[in-house]
């Protein structure tokens, strides 16, 4: 690039995104930017939104989803009136002028896909790709697949509402989409909207503005089938709550099949109006777990055999033996496999591929016993100094107990340590309260989410020292 391109003036579309260009290359890797922004152009800039154009889906979505920020930022230097970034797919897009020594990057494997393939449907809302057949069921997720299937026989009727709770990339998304789909596809007739708790408040507050609420509640109220994705964040919108109360009566009232789904179970969603809380509560609840290690195998080899590339077998068993905690992360890792192995035209061997996903595996954060102690203090609406107390009060030796077994159970952490860091208690002590919490969670279902949510807790838990 000629240093006279870098002076272009900026109402040219062509110049901002070269003086883009040079800056996002100063932040991403050779290979990174050779593979990902060759072919990329700004097709258009109107009132500070950036018109992206890709030259195809899988540059599309790992542009979105991995150099957004990025992109945004560069963007942003050099015109600080751009407000966002929209990418579409071009056919036919201008070629990036690159520095010396840029690789030819080879057709990758999700050129295949069309826009269709990634997009939502304007009128649903509902993702096309996220059906039953690419949805692996294992121990982890087997009763909420049943009992989406219920919804399916029977909506409106079979576990109205149906709440999925789950943490973060473990596929619930695509499994309430998926019973979207299905129900449109067994009855075209029936109107099927997805949506998130988001747009929902963003439609909500946008109709009180423009004084048209009756289009809002007609709009919302028509719908045969209402999924709504990560209900958690209506928490502490007042008016929000108050609208979707009203609208979930009416929803129900009419046999109309509501979807919810959240990272946690609707008890634990704190700042909701216990009358909302409660209609969630009344119809089925499940939850999707961590998969295990078979289940993990079993989604890459279904996503490989979607895409017609096969690696070894060896390769398969590490990548899932290494990224155990999250769905999406799995995907993600195999999709780097693939395209470096398209980029080498070779398949990589195992030695290789754990030097190319060691940034997906999420370093286990090491976390004290004060945090543990603090969000369980939390959860339980507990004093933290309670716990070290000499008292045999029901209400804090529960907790204390759960303290005890996470501890020993998920950080193996020495019996004789937890005594002494919980009041000086004898080893004994720890030792009856782990085994004690260990049998109660064979038998007290309730017991089970607790002990989900806390950890999901302590996952996102800031560190608070040791």
């Amino acid at each position: 690039m000629h240093a006279s391109d870098y002076y272009k003036p900026l109402d040219d579309a062509g110049g901002l995104w070269e003086r883009a260009l040079i800056e996002i290359g100063l932040s991403v890797s050779k290979a990174n930017f050779s593979t990902w922004f060759k072919n990329t152009a700004i097709s258009k800039k109107d009132e500070g939104v950036i018109i992206l154009s890709v030259p195809n889906a899988f540059v599309k979505d790992w542009l979105s989803n991995k150099f957004h920020k990025h992109i945004l930022r560069a963007l942003r230097n050099i015109a600080p009136e751009v407000r966002s970034i929209e990418y579409i797919i071009a056919h036919s897009v201008p070629a990036n002028r690159e520095p010396v020594g840029r690789i030819e990057p080879p057709v990758l494997y999700s050129e295949q896909l069309r826009m269709s393939e990634l997009d939502a449907n304007h009128e649903t809302g509902l993702n096309p790709k996220y059906v039953f057949n690419s949805f692996v069921v294992g121990p982890f997720n087997e009763l909420a697949h049943s009992a989406a299937q219920a919804v399916i026989k029977n909506p409106g009727v079979s576990y109205n509402p149906l709440f999925i709770y789950a943490g973060t990339g473990l596929g619930k998304t695509h499994l309430i989409q998926a019973i979207g789909n299905q129900i449109k596809k067994t009855d075209p007739g029936k109107s099927v909207y997805y949506l998130t708790s988001e747009k929902f408040t963003l439609d909500y507050i946008e109709s009180v503005q423009n004084n048209k609420m009756y289009l809002f509640k007609e709009k919302y109220r028509k719908y045969d089938c209402l999924i709504m994705d990560d209900i958690q964040f209506v928490a502490g919108k007042e008016r929000t709550q108050e609208e979707l109360f009203h609208l979930f009566n009416n929803l129900y009232n009419s046999n109309k099949q509501i979807i919810f789904s959240s990272d946690k179970a609707p008890k634990y969603i704190t700042s909701i109006e216990s009358r909302l809380r409660s209609r969630f509560e009344g119809g089925m609840i499940v939850d999707i777990s961590h998969p295990d290690f078979e289940s993990r195998f079993a989604i890459l080899k279904s996503k490989l055999k979607e895409l017609e590339f096969a690696p070894s077998d060896a390769v398969v068993e590490y990548i899932a033996s290494a990224i155990q905690d999250n769905i999406r992360e799995l995907e993600g890792a195999l999709n780097s496999v693939i395209c470096q192995s398209q980029l080498k035209r070779r398949n990589l061997n195992v030695q290789e591929i754990k030097t190319l996903i060691k940034n997906n595996i999420k370093p286990k954060r090491t976390i004290s016993v004060k945090e543990v102690i603090k969000t369980v203090a939390q959860f339980y609406n507990i004093e933290e100094r309670s716990l070290y107390e000499k008292t045999r009060r029901k209400e804090i030796v529960k907790p204390r107990q759960v303290i005890m077994y996470i501890l020993r159970e998920d950080f193996n952490t020495s019996y004789p340590y937890i005594g002494q860091k919980l009041g000086g208690r004898d080893h004994t002590t720890v030792i009856h309260a782990y085994e004690k919490i260990k049998k109660d969670l064979r038998g007290d279902s309730l017991l089970v989410q607790e002990l989900d949510q806390i950890k999901i807790l302590l996952n996102n838990a800031e560190p608070v020292g040791v």
